[in-house]
C-alpha cells in the first residue's frame, strides 16, 4: 500500500480539490490510503472559534457562520447540483458543532479545544470523498477516530499504539480506495482528541506502519524539504535526499514541513517518506530513508518565533545541582512547556520554551519560590545544522543573541 497525505494548502479551495484529483490520476491511487487535513486556514477558524465560546460568546455564532460559509463557497464551485446530498452532509456536520457547544459542561479549554477543531477534517474529507464519487474515482470515507485511539491528552494526544493496530488491521478493507482525517484520534470514552498541530503528516506514518505500507507521499505547496522556511529565509534551496535521523534532528529542532514524531514509526519499518509539490507532481521533491546523505550537505535553518527564554539563578549564589534541576523539569513538565534550549552553568540555569498552554506566569510564580528569575518574551529560537560561520554571522546580523550554544553539528541561537 502507499499512504498520500494531502495538507491544508492543497485543498484550500475548489481549485485545489481539482487539482488534487488531477495529481491521483497522474501517480495514481491503486491500492492507497489518502490523509487530509483541514482545508486553508479552517484549523485557526475554529480556534477563534473555540476561543469564543470562552471569552467572546456573543461572536462565538458569527465566528461559526465564518467557517460555514467558507465550505458552502467551495461547495457551490465543485457541485452544480445544489440538491446534491453532500449539502445535507455537510449542514448535517456543522450542526453538530453547534450541538455541542449548547451541551457542553466542561470548563476544560483543552477537551472543547480537540472537540470543536477535528469538525475541520471531518468536514474536508466529506466534502472530497464525495467530490471523488462524482468524477469518477469511487473512494471509502473513513473516521479516523474508529481506528486511531489514544490517551485523553488533549491537544497532544498520546497513541495506544496496540488499540490502534488492531482496529485498522481489523476493520480497514485494503481493496477499496480509502480516504480518512489527518491530525485526529479518539479517547477511551470516544472523545476527540489531536495529535498536535500539523499532526496530520503523523496520521500518515501511523496508518503507514499498521499497514507495513510501502511509502507515504506528503503533497504539498513547496518542492520537497527545503534546507530553510521561505517565509522567512531567502533563497532556500531544495534538499534532494535526507536520512531518517538527519530528518528527525531537523523536525526536532522545528523544521514546519515534518511533524516530529512522523519519522519515528516509519523508521522502525523502514517505510520511504517522500515530499512533493502538489502544483508540480512528476517532479522528483524529496526522497527520506535509511542511510541516505543530506544532498546536497549545506547549512539547514529553522526558526521557532515567539518563544520564551526563562534564566534562573539561585537566591543564595549556591550551586544549581542535579537536585535543582529535576525540580525546574519537574515544573516545566507541570506546567507543559515545550523545551527548546537548555543552558546552564554553576550558579545559573536557561531554558528556552513554547508557552503553548498559556502557563508562563503561573510556572514563573513558582519558580520565584526558590530562584531569582528573568524572562524574555517574543524571542526568536534560530537552528542551523551543518552550520558555517557564514551561516551563523547572517543570523546574528542586526540582533542581539541572547544566548547561543554550539555542538560539532548543531548551532542554535535565542535572539531578540
Amino acid at each position: 500500500m502507499q499512504i498520500y497525505k494531502f495538507g491544508g494548502a492543497s485543498v484550500k479551495d475548489a481549485n485545489g480539490v481539482k487539482n488534487m484529483v488531477s495529481v491521483l490520476q497522474k501517480v495514481g491511487f491503486k491500492n492507497t490510503l489518502i490523509v487530509v487535513s483541514a482545508m486553508g486556514k479552517t484549523t485557526n477558524a475554529l480556534e477563534l472559534v473555540a476561543n469564543n465560546y470562552f471569552e467572546n460568546k456573543k461572536e462565538l455564532q458569527s465566528s461559526i457562520q465564518d467557517v460555514i460559509k467558507y465550505h458552502n463557497e467551495i461547495l457551490l464551485d465543485l457541485f452544480e447540483n445544489e440538491n446534491h446530498s453532500v449539502f445535507k452532509k455537510i449542514a448535517s456536520i456543522f450542526n453538530d458543532l453547534s450541538s455541542f457547544f449548547k451541551t457542553n459542561k466542561s470548563p476544560d479549554y483543552n477537551f472543547v479545544y480537540d472537540q470543536t477543531i477535528g469538525f475541520g477534517e471531518l468536514v474536508s474529507t466529506s466534502i472530497i470523498s464525495e467530490y471523488l464519487n462524482s468524477v469518477g474515482i469511487k473512494n471509502n470515507w473513513l473516521d479516523v477516530r474508529d481506528f486511531i485511539k489514544t490517551d485523553s491528552y488533549y491537544r497532544r494526544a498520546n497513541i495506544n499504539w496496540e488499540e490502534t493496530q488492531r482496529l485498522i488491521t481489523s476493520n480497514l478493507n485494503k481493496s477499496f480506495l480509502n480516504i480518512t482525517q489527518g491530525f485526529l484520534g479518539s479517547d477511551s470514552n470516544n472523545f476527540t482528541t489531536t495529535l498536535g498541530r500539523e499532526g496530520s503528516d503523523y496520521t500518515a506514518a501511523i496508518f503507514a506502519y499498521c499497514l507495513n505500507a510501502n511509502s507515504v507521499t506528503i503533497w504539498k505547496d513547496v518542492p520537497g524539504v527545503l534546507n530553510a522556511d521561505p517565509r522567512y529565509f531567502e533563497n532556500a534551496q531544495l534538499l534532494n535526499k535526507i536520512s531518517y535521523t538527519e530528518a528527525i534532528e531537523l523536525a526536532f529542532y522545528g523544521a514546519s514541513v515534518i511533524h516530529p514524531k512522523t519519522l519515528q514509526p516509519l523508521q522502525g519499518k523502514e517505510i520511504a517518506l517522500y515530499v512533493k509539490s502538489f502544483l508540480n507532481p512528476d517532479q522528483a521533491g524529496t526522497r527520506i530513508g535509511k542511510n541516505v546523505k543530506l544532498e546536497p550537505m549545506i547549512p539547514c535553518f529553522i526558526v521557532k518565533k515567539n518563544q520564551v527564554l526563562i534564566s534562573l539563578s539561585s537566591l543564595d549564589f549556591s550551586y544549581i545541582v542535579e537536585e535543582n534541576i529535576s525540580e525546574i523539569f519537574t515544573l516545566l513538565h507541570h506546567y507543559k512547556m515545550k523545551v527548546d534550549v537548555i543552558q546552564n552553568s554553576a550558579i545559573s540555569f536557561s531554558v528556552c520554551v513554547d508557552n503553548i498552554y498559556d502557563n508562563l506566569d503561573n510556572l514563573i510564580h513558582h519558580l520565584k519560590a526558590k530562584f531569582k528569575v528573568a524572562s524574555n518574551e517574543n524571542v526568536s529560537l534560530y537552528t542551523i545544522r551543518h552550520y558555517n560561520q557564514t551561516a551563523i554571522d547572517q543570523i546574528e546580523a542586526g540582533k542581539t543573541v541572547l544566548l547561543k550554544q554550539l555542538t560539532q553539528d548543531t548551532v542554535q541561537l535565542v535572539t531578540k
